[in-house]
């Protein structure tokens, strides 16, 4: 279930924030600057030390590194890669995508099996499985965690639904269940509450949930395997009220259970539910899974590893050699890295002696700087935001942050989902500055300029990594070459998503992955009644466009379905509130010592599938 993340690379380190803030001098420079080499090493101590600790032969943990700052754990505002991670390893929903098969299919998470469908396709009956229990946890009485049931899903998805929470994930049920948004503005006008019954969302019994749509919803099962609708106890939000975001309570394999367990912008441990549901490694895949060693645990007790440490490391060079140590268990290849880690396609040898593997699986995603539509400049002129997207070199860009592993961006549709065609040119994403610039003269600003002579200025937002800067800077050089100038400013990944929630983002430079392997995921980024808090950042409004795309609700995959597509697509190519970048592929490198690694691009349960040898783990460590 990727969801927004930072396409450059990600926020401002914790130690470098924790510097600005706390140890500003106050006239001792000696102790400041003692203050500061104390930090140092402490860093220092965290990327390179602990390796023995790590390297225990019994110790199976697993240890990912994360490349910006968790936010929070509701699971109700997972709409960021990063806190989804973290989240979707504490809360469960009815259902899962099975991890090994493709294409991605549903099956069974809490719910006994997949629900029975009424013969028009709008009634979801679902069977919770008996026995699940919440973790345990001072929200319950005796601190032992209760039984879930039907009516936790009732709650839950009210709670996503009630529009004080301002949940980032109600896009996924908006307009869909009978009754459900009738509630929401009762609830808003203080006329109804959770008691209040909602005529498509009931619990018939303890554990059979009856859901009644308001028109076919084929995304439904799609959703439903988000942390958005996963199962929350109405208890521990009681109990714990605001900060209910820290101290997350709910059924998945694994659990926070002290405060120490988290430690703000630098680590999460996670531990084994003991009480976890029965769930077991799949025993079928695809040609080819078995000779990898996929399915050499068939059949086994999940979750395998009995902690998952995440490391909140900002910049790649601290991520990169984390890994390369074996501090992390996989990582990505940094741009910097990649020219020697990279042969001819292949992992250099060296690398390959110790053990590491690579993997390369292209991305369900589109990378893009994102336009505020609401700007009074910006959303008003189409041909400036024609031209700006005109003047990018998306080649170069691919090129030189990336290496190559990626292609040009025409649209929101990546390769891998139906309605992608390879053959569409987008005729605002072709570079050529000349065309830029008469573009920008027919907006009424040749050279950059108003009739007053006033330069245009914009403000664009992204991550604070060097990364992120050198590639907001290529950004502006090429703005500047048809004489616009830009400003930038940096973010933590907290702050960047502040800024565009609220609408206060000029420009902002950020990437969208696929929660489900549908374009309707990307198009939805466009419809106007998804304007945040919802998914349409840019908050694009287009009649024509949301006409189709609810007409594209109503069809399963088909050629009719995918002639709305391509529609769709060029009205937004059109009016361009996005400046379209790169669909990425992915290179990430394991330690030989973990074992069922597939990486999925849906979904963010993988951590329990995975397994580590600590044994090998110990031997293999002392060769990096």
């Amino acid at each position: 279930m990727n969801i927004f993340e930072i396409w450059s690379g990600a926020s401002k380190s914790a130690a470098a924030k924790a510097t600005n803030k706390a140890f500003r001098p106050r006239g001792n420079t000696a102790t400041f600057v003692q203050v500061l080499l104390a930090g140092a090493v402490a860093i220092a101590m965290a990327i390179t030390g602990c390796t023995k600790k790590r390297f225990d032969a019994n110790d199976n943990s697993l240890n990912i590194g994360i490349r910006a700052n968790v936010k929070g754990l509701d699971p109700i505002n997972a709409n960021d890669m990063y806190s989804a991670t973290v989240i979707a390893q504490i809360y469960e929903g009815l259902v899962e995508y099975n991890y090994l098969k493709r294409p991605f299919s549903v099956q069974p998470a809490m719910a006994e099996a997949l629900p029975e469908i009424s013969a028009d396709g709008l009634t979801f009956t679902f069977k919770i499985k008996k026995g699940i229990k919440f973790h345990d946890n001072p929200a319950f009485p005796d601190g032992k965690g209760r039984e879930v049931t039907a009516e936790d899903f009732v709650y839950s998805w009210k709670r996503l639904a009630d529009p004080r929470n301002t949940s980032e994930g109600w896009w996924i049920l908006d307009g869909k269940i009978k009754g459900l948004n009738e509630w929401a503005t009762a609830v808003k006008a203080e006329k109804a509450d959770y008691d209040t019954p909602v005529e498509g969302l009931k619990a018939t019994d303890s554990h059979t949930l009856v859901v009644k749509l308001t028109g076919p919803y084929h995304q439904l099962m799609n959703v439903l395997t988000m942390p958005f609708a996963a199962a929350v106890p109405k208890e521990a939000v009681a109990k714990y009220g605001k900060e209910f975001l820290n101290n997350p309570v709910g059924s998945g394999p694994y659990m926070l259970k002290t405060d120490k367990d988290w430690v703000r912008n630098s680590k999460i441990t996670l531990h084994k539910n003991p009480n976890y549901r029965p769930a077991t490694y799949p025993t079928e895949g695809m040609p080819g899974d078995a000779e990898a060693g996929l399915l050499a645990d068939a059949g086994k007790t999940l979750p395998f590893a009995d902690k998952l440490v995440f490391t909140e490391i900002i910049e790649d060079q601290p991520r990169w050699q984390n890994g390369l140590k074996g501090n992390f268990d996989y990582f990505d290849i940094p741009k910097d890295n990649f020219d020697s880690t990279i042969k001819d396609g292949k992992l250099v040898p060296e690398l390959q002696a110790k053990g590491i593997k690579l993997h390369i699986d292209p991305s369900l995603d589109v990378t893009y700087i994102g336009i505020n539509m609401t700007d009074s400049l910006l959303g008003k002129n189409k041909a400036l935001r024609q031209a700006m997207s005109m003047a990018f070199d998306r080649e170069t860009q691919i090129k030189k942050f990336a290496n190559g592993r990626g292609i040009p961006a025409q649209g929101p549709i990546p390769p891998g989902i139906a309605g992608y065609d390879e053959a569409y040119k987008n005729p605002h994403t072709q570079f050529d500055v000349e065309a830029a610039k008469a573009k920008l003269a027919e907006a009424g600003f040749p050279g950059g300029r108003s009739k007053d002579g006033k330069q245009l200025e914009f403000t664009y937002e992204g991550g604070s990594d060097s990364t992120a800067r050198r590639q907001a800077e290529f950004f502006a050089q090429r703005m500047q070459d048809i004489g616009i100038k830009i400003t930038i400013n940096a973010n933590s990944w907290p702050q960047l998503q502040e800024k565009i929630k609220s609408k206060k983002a000029q420009l902002f430079g950020i990437a969208w992955g696929a929660d489900y392997p549908d374009a309707q995921n990307f198009f939805q980024l466009f419809y106007s009644k998804n304007a945040p808090p919802g998914p349409n950042d840019s908050v694009f409004t287009n009649a024509e466009f949301d006409k189709l795309y609810e007409r594209s609700l109503k069809l399963k995959d088909s050629a009719e379905r995918t002639a709305l597509y391509h529609q769709m697509r060029d009205i937004v190519a059109n009016e361009t509130p996005w400046i379209f970048i790169s669909h990425r592929t992915g290179y990430r490198l394991t330690h030989g010592w973990l074992n069922n690694f597939k990486w999925t691009e849906v979904g963010y349960d993988y951590p329990k599938y995975w397994r580590v040898d600590a044994q090998k783990r110990a031997e293999m460590g002392q060769k990096l």
